[in-house]
């Protein structure tokens, strides 16, 4: 199991920048969570504290817009594995509501991390926590470019 997590973690999207001696402290954060077809893994408006990381399948994530006299549904992205979402304000020791649902379009596995519990062990090794920091400003222009689309098609 150990084994496995570590493969998907160093292909992963947010840590692809650490090396193994990097990674292999976070694993023991880490815990398996499956999902069938269909399942929510956290709906827009909740109170997040994880990320997520696809070990398998696939995850849709959406946001509910109200733009007065009608309601839209935006589709931000299909992830795979290897991609990672989920509440990233917690690696910057802040909590918030969830901005968009998560939901899996087929059988899932993920790998969940406490963000504040990944925050404090990239404290712990500040270059390490430098090259996730940086990954993540990557990852949520992606995300926001990911957004604009789908305005653009509204």
């Amino acid at each position: 199991m150990t084994s496995d997590i570590l493969q998907v973690l160093v292909k992963c999207e947010l840590l692809v920048t650490l090396s193994k001696e990097e990674i292999k402290p976070i694993i023991s954060f880490c815990r398996i969570e499956q999902y069938q077809p269909g399942e929510a893994i956290f709906h827009q408006g909740d109170q997040g504290n994880k990320i997520y990381i696809i070990k398998e399948g696939q995850v849709f994530l959406e946001r509910s817009v109200d733009l007065g006299d009608r309601k839209a549904q935006l589709n931000i992205a299909i992830l795979g594995p290897g991609r990672a979402f989920g509440s990233w304000l917690t690696l910057l020791g802040e909590s918030h509501c969830l901005l968009s649902s998560a939901l899996c379009t087929r059988k899932t596995e993920v790998i969940a991390i406490e963000g504040p519990v990944l925050r404090e062990e990239l404290r712990k090794n500040l270059p390490a926590g430098f090259k996730v920091m940086e990954r993540l400003a990557y990852l949520l222009r992606d995300r926001l470019s990911g957004v604009y689309g789908a305005m653009e098609k509204l």
